[in-house]
């Protein structure tokens, strides 16, 4: 997987392909071994739950909307044009509670197992199989007891 040069139309995924993640669009815009970027339209009231990735650095770029994020246990609010780092190990959790879509850039590196994650996520539908699978992609979701603490409802 080397980089093509080339352009990633607006709408358009690498190899016509949109994952429906859990309510949310991925669109991957490009995969490489060292860097996998994909667009997200993220309706509101959806939220990714707090999770760590062990082996990859992540980034969101906010492209329009407001995220309301958890890194490392500190409540963090991003404003569309801003740059959100996740550093591999961090826990993070990612929140869209405006009432309106939001969408964003994300990319993580080195892509590792995401890609073949997101690949078996498309139009999964209950949370505990998510919760389940990914580990063995390298993406570790915390307990809902711990989750519940660091997003301050309990």
């Amino acid at each position: 997987m080397s980089l093509k040069p080339g352009i990633a139309r607006k709408g358009e995924g690498a190899d016509g392909v949109h994952w429906n993640v859990m309510g949310q669009v991925y669109t991957p815009k490009s995969v490489t071994e060292e860097c996998f970027s994909w667009h997200a339209l993220l309706p509101p009231e959806t939220f990714v739950p707090p999770h760590i990735h062990p082996t990859q650095d992540e980034y969101i770029h906010v492209l329009s909307g407001e995220l309301d994020l958890v890194l490392d246990g500190e409540h963090v609010h991003a404003n569309a044009g801003d740059l959100v780092c996740m550093p591999r190990g961090i826990p993070h959790g990612i929140f869209n509670n405006t009432g309106h879509n939001v969408t964003a850039m994300f990319w993580v590196t080195p892509t590792g197992k995401l890609v073949n994650l997101f690949r078996k996520l498309h139009n999964m539908s209950r949370p505990d199989e998510v919760v389940a699978m990914s580990p063995a992609y390298e993406v570790n979701f915390l307990p809902p007891e711990r989750a519940a603490d660091i997003i301050g409802l309990k």
